[in-house]
């Protein structure tokens, strides 16, 4: 199940307890940053669609949900909200993926390029789950000498392997394959994501050091979740390819 010239000798990591005990201080720090700027962009979806519908715009599309978000995270948008939190759906990417820390600050970096080239589009709760989970997988790619395929990951995130593998391909050429991050600009964005935190919450620091996990964990399929764009719902064996 992992990538091609990656190692399968991985040994079990602890109860569910000690790992929540060892959840890397990035996992708190980006969930405190990501949920305030999702938060602060649903309330400007919720008025935005406010304005539109007093104004008639919403019956004649000019005002319609997609104009408000922006078209070009069109593929990473879903029906609906997926019931699971920001900070639940970052510490099962990274109970079960064994992918570094540095691969979620690294990820983050990706959204926030999009974010600057794509003003006009808005990270959301409708997007923000399939924006992390395709993220933190080309992170890990590039960071991280072993690391799962696309399947696991899709089987972790809640997506089918067909639709992560499309939204891959989506990131990649939004970001114009522009994956590479210098250690320079890295270190700034660690900064910058330590000040946040500074700012309304506890003093932390993010591990720095890209650290490959010697451990893992096996999927467990009751806690599966989905996130898929359908109207209707699929148990978790149904989203496996």
């Amino acid at each position: 199940m992992l990538e091609e010239g990656g190692t399968d000798e991985f040994h079990h990591r602890p109860d569910p307890s000690a790992a929540d005990a060892a959840t890397p201080r990035v996992l708190t720090i980006l969930s405190y940053v990501l949920e305030k700027l999702v938060a602060r962009n649903d309330q400007l979806l919720v008025l935005g669609r406010q304005v539109a519908h007093d104004n008639g715009l919403m019956s004649n599309g000019e005002g319609g949900p997609q104009k408000i978000l922006g078209k070009n995270f069109n593929a990473f948008h879903g029906v609906r909200a997926p019931n699971i939190s920001i900070p639940k759906y970052l510490e099962r990417l990274y109970k079960y993926t064994n992918c570094s820390p540095s691969c979620f600050v690294v990820g983050y970096v990706y959204i926030d390029r999009l974010g600057h080239k794509y003003p006009d589009s808005l990270l959301v709760s409708l997007n923000v789950h399939r924006l992390l989970v395709t993220s933190v997988m080309v992170a890990s790619k590039l960071l991280d000498d072993a690391h799962y395929n696309n399947a696991f990951y899709a089987r972790v995130g809640g997506v089918s392997n067909a639709e992560l593998n499309k939204l891959e391909l989506e990131l990649l050429f939004l970001l114009d394959f522009g994956v590479n991050v210098s250690a320079r600009v890295f270190e700034s964005y660690c900064q910058y994501l330590e000040k946040e935190m500074l700012s309304n919450g506890p003093t932390l620091k993010i591990e720095k050091s890209v650290i490959n996990s010697s451990t893992t964990s096996t999927v467990d399929d009751a806690t599966e979740i989905s996130v898929e764009d359908t109207d209707h719902t699929s148990s978790p064996s149904q989203l496996l390819d």
